[in-house]
């Protein structure tokens, strides 16, 4: 059986579809809706790479991560786009955003919000935090305490914020982009494993290259329009908050066969039981691994997920997860080439 035979065991009728197994969506993806979600993710993309320059992979991935229905960390040195790639993403989609510079003193109330007495009334009152918006941007992350980090993770995990015994809902769709700096570690805390296992998928920016470096030296030190106060404000929003929470919902009935979700777990059990491994992928990590293979088949315009999906988003969806054994890290063994010996030691049917 090839690879076409396995990702094409999509069901051709809604009988078929009323049959599927446990945990598998009765919605079928049409051709044309999963078309319509490919053009307007390109021209999200497209529009993203307006401000920033020579990272339309990374813009990519920003915005499969979105229709993925999870959260992106984005780790790199300052100065390369980080904060300017989340603002140009949620202007691209109209969405609101609020953004939350982390700091050693920042408090959980901060994020979620708090109750504060009202003396005119004689009760308290729930005041919102910044988490209640769309896309939230929780710049420099790691310069927070834990505490105040373990904040996100009710909202992240569960789309809802409980205080004072009250839980309530967040907007759709609702995602977190947070950059880190790796490099400078006066002042920083290192992400919890909860909190890093939270994020679907993590990714750098790097360099640019000198041709769209040269680009963005011009668009950025030049004339701001009229009206405009910075770059972003020129952004054109090339989609709704709505259509896109509507994409992340057709995104969830992008056939994977069984043989997809068996190869998922082939995979996390390799990182389980790998020698140089202390901390393999977890079931969430499964889970989001065969989410962002599905928005890999729709920004393709297919309707079903294939092996290739699941190689193509392992990378970005599992580097950042991968905890190797003190031998390894002293033979100078990375993330990265763990995964990539796992992903070539672990046949595809």
């Amino acid at each position: 059986m090839t690879q076409d035979d396995i990702a094409l065991q999509a069901p051709r009728d809604p009988r078929d579809a009323s049959r599927s197994r446990p945990g598998e969506t009765a919605e079928v993806l049409s051709d044309a809706q999963a078309h319509e979600i490919a053009t307007e993710a390109e021209s999200v993309v497209s529009e993203i790479a307006t401000v920033v320059e020579g990272k339309d992979e990374v813009a990519r991935i920003a915005v499969l991560v979105l229709l993925a229905g999870g959260h992106l960390l984005i780790e790199d040195i300052p100065g390369v786009g980080k904060t300017m790639l989340a603002k140009s993403r949620a202007a691209s989609l109209g969405a609101q955003r609020h953004r939350i510079q982390f700091t050693p003193d920042l408090l959980p109330g901060d994020v979620t919000g708090a109750s504060v007495f009202n003396q005119a009334t004689s009760e308290f009152e729930f005041r919102r935090g910044a988490v209640f918006t769309q896309i939230l941007l929780a710049d420099e992350i790691n310069r927070a305490s834990p505490k105040t980090q373990s904040a996100l993770l009710e909202a992240m995990e569960e789309r809802q914020v409980t205080v004072d015994g009250t839980t309530y809902p967040l907007a759709e769709p609702f995602m977190v982009v947070a950059t880190s700096n790796p490099v400078e570690m006066e002042g920083t805390y290192r992400l919890p494993e909860a909190q890093r296992d939270r994020f679907l998928a993590q990714t750098t920016m790097g360099y640019p290259v000198p041709s769209a470096e040269a680009r963005m030296l011009a668009t950025q030190t030049g004339p701001v329009p009229e009206g405009d106060h910075d770059v972003i404000d020129a952004v054109i929003t090339r989609t709704s908050p709505e259509r896109i929470a509507a994409h992340i919902s057709l995104v969830r009935s992008v056939h994977a066969s069984p043989v997809i979700l068996d190869y998922a777990v082939r995979l996390a059990q390799a990182t389980r039981s790998h020698p140089q491994v202390t901390l393999g992928a977890s079931p969430r990590a499964a889970v989001h691994l065969v989410r962002a293979a599905k928005a890999k088949a729709a920004l393709s315009a297919r309707t079903f997920a294939t092996p290739q999906d699941i190689a193509d988003v392992i990378m970005p969806v599992w580097r950042h997860r991968m905890h190797l054994t003190p031998q390894a890290l002293s033979r100078g063994a990375t993330a990265e080439e763990l995964v990539e010996q796992v992903l070539a030691g672990t046949s595809q049917t």
